[in-house]
């Protein structure tokens, strides 16, 4: 029966329970079709490893027919039922539900059109007999019966280090660090590895003016959410020892000042080789599974110019930028214009540098306050929490927005926000700052989602190139001579300092560094949806290429994003090395394909 029958029906809940009754009879009868059918003609499904072992978005009915089609038999789902009053808006009503499969138990959500249901999110939230020790299953933490030889909390931990890992990350930042806490709450021996003396020191080593840009409620760790008391916006230092402080507390086995150098998978044995300089010694893992958790930001693009070779000033990338405070009265350039680039200007100007920002191509700005109230403030904001829109709630309304419609859902935020500060906006135009809103529109969102740059969240230094505080020139660099930067057209830029404010290069450049090229190009490009937009070709991927799921490099996998992603899909990755470590079956729907090197 197809999903028009709900047409007629007054309540939002009666619609909601028949639809689900009647999705769960097609499933346990194993009718695709009736199952399929359910769905509105323009409606998607995304799921996040319950069916599928993997992240995927399947679209259309044709799509659900496939995706149950090969996954329906193994994950035996049941159990379907809401979790709390549905909501109607308009035609379409909301609800958040649950179920379960063989294997565990999942939480989603679901908006339903008279036609059918129009997005469908399922994701795995524990596995059977394998959950998290927590609540009723906490640790006991101590021993209340007497025996010889009754090792301490501490001695046991100490014990644990001594064992080969199951897993290996790579990189010690925000996003191992979260990941190595989820994959120690699920009792998989696993390492965390960091080049730096201490966790945290990824922030800590930065410029002096560097803040988080995004507001705290959306930027909390898994297990331990930041203080009531924290400040809105986090300051890298506070960030740093907040880092440091949370991987003693959650026990997450890590390894400062240790670097990978090489990392070889035996495919008969299922194993990677590991080679780790430590402290100075030479150390051999033998993993199972290889995580890249190195940071959308973390392979800087270092350009490279005629010139630089007789440049007499200092220059540097802005990943190694030391801070304002040497530059008093130097004539500096910061070629960029996104985030680093107005972050390192703003804090230049303030120590009365001579700055001049050469903007490359039209970058998207939106003011900090805006941004928090329109386009975050429903929810990550303390408006949100009082409305019942816990952190998790919210990470969930995220993701159950498929990638094909999300930039609808921006760009009407966007809009509000170019009415709101529409003399900003005329005050940068006139300055001669070449913006956009991104290729359809749709603002900093869908650009950080589709490329990972081109935009900056306005914290003041965006006044300053509309005033004329910080000089603006337009154009691409031609060369460096021994005392400037000169541009195509000729424009001459004296300089002491040169600032490459140029953005990272894919997570993949990890993989040929430490495994080889050929690998890196197996696996392709990562990070992007194929929108088919700047710095995003297609064809259309549906979803992040190659993070926090199989790629085609077996046992080889990429973590990472802002803090918001680093937390919500730790979870699921977590899962799926858990899953893997015990035994059980995993079969990959639609593992992703490689289209693009790099």
């Amino acid at each position: 029966m197809r999903a028009g029958f709900v047409e007629g029906m007054t309540s939002p809940k009666q619609r909601v329970d028949d639809w689900l009754a009647s999705f769960e009879s097609a499933l346990r009868a194993r009718d695709v079709q009736a199952a399929a059918g359910l769905f509105a003609p323009d409606g998607f499904w995304r799921d996040l490893v319950a069916f599928t072992w993997n992240i995927t978005t399947v679209e259309g009915r044709d799509g659900v027919a496939d995706l149950l089609s090969a996954t329906l038999e193994e994950a035996d789902p049941s159990g379907f039922e809401v979790t709390q009053e549905p909501a109607a808006a308009g035609d379409v009503v909301e609800a958040w539900i649950r179920f379960e499969t063989s294997t565990g138990r999942g939480t989603g959500h679901l908006r339903l059109k008279p036609e059918g249901a129009w997005t469908l999110l399922t994701t795995l939230r524990e596995l059977k007999g394998f959950e998290e020790s927590q609540g009723e299953r906490r640790p006991q933490g101590v021993e209340h019966t007497l025996s010889k030889g009754r090792l301490s909390w501490q001695e046991r931990r100490a014990a644990e280090r001594h064992d080969q890992p199951y897993v290996v990350v790579i990189g010690g930042g925000q996003g191992g660090i979260a990941l190595g806490a989820r994959l120690r709450q699920l009792g998989v021996p696993s390492v965390v590895i960091d080049k730096n003396e201490r966790p945290g020191d990824q922030w800590r080593n930065r410029y002096k003016s560097l803040c988080l840009h995004d507001p705290v409620w959306y930027d909390h760790l898994p297990y331990l959410p930041f203080p009531a008391n924290w400040p809105v916006f986090s300051p890298k230092d506070k960030i740093g020892d907040w880092l440091e402080m949370y991987t003693r507390v959650m026990e997450v086995p890590y390894w400062s000042s240790s670097t990978v150098r090489s990392a070889t998978f035996d495919p008969a044995a299922g194993k990677w080789t590991v080679t780790v300089d430590r402290d100075g010694d030479t150390v051999e893992l033998r993993p199972t599974q290889l995580v890249f958790a190195t940071g959308m930001s973390g392979k800087p693009n270092y350009p490279v110019f005629r010139g630089q070779d007789v440049f007499r000033g200092e220059q540097h990338h802005s990943s190694r930028h030391p801070g304002p405070e040497a530059y008093r009265g130097k004539r500096v350039v910061v070629i960029g214009s996104n985030n680093s680039a107005f972050d390192i200007c703003g804090a230049l100007w303030e120590h009365d540098a001579d700055v001049t920002m050469v903007q490359r191509s039209s970058t998207h700005i939106v003011k900090s306050s805006s941004l928090m109230d329109v386009g975050l403030g429903d929810l990550y904001s303390e408006r949100a929490v009082a409305a019942g829109v816990t952190t998790d709630k919210a990470d969930m309304i995220f993701a159950s927005i498929p990638y094909r419609i999300m930039h609808e859902f921006q760009i009407p935020l966007y809009e509000e926000m170019a009415s709101r500060d529409a003399d900003f906006y005329a005050r940068l135009e006139k300055a001669g700052f070449r913006h956009d809103w991104g290729a359809d529109g749709s603002g900093l969102f869908m650009k950080y989602l589709r490329r990972g740059s081109g935009y900056y969240i306005d914290v003041g230094a965006a006044e300053l190139v509309a005033d004329g505080r910080v000089k603006l020139a337009q154009g691409q660099v031609s060369h460096l001579t021994a005392d400037a930067v000169v541009l195509e057209d000729g424009t001459t830029l004296p300089a002491d300092l040169v600032v490459y404010a140029t953005g990272y290069g894919s997570m993949n450049g990890w993989v040929a560094d430490i495994v080889d090229q050929p690998t890196a190009d197996r696996i392709g490009k990562v990070w992007g949806l194929g929108s088919d937009t700047a710095k995003d070709p297609g064809p259309w991927e549906g979803e992040q290429r190659n993070m926090w799921k199989p790629t085609q490099q077996e046992n080889l996998w990429f973590h990472g994003g802002n803090l918001h992603q680093s937390r919500h899909y730790s979870l699921y990755l977590a899962l799926q090395l858990k899953a893997r470590y015990e035994g059980l079956p995993t079969p990959v729907y639609r593992l992703a394909e490689s289209h693009h090197r790099g």
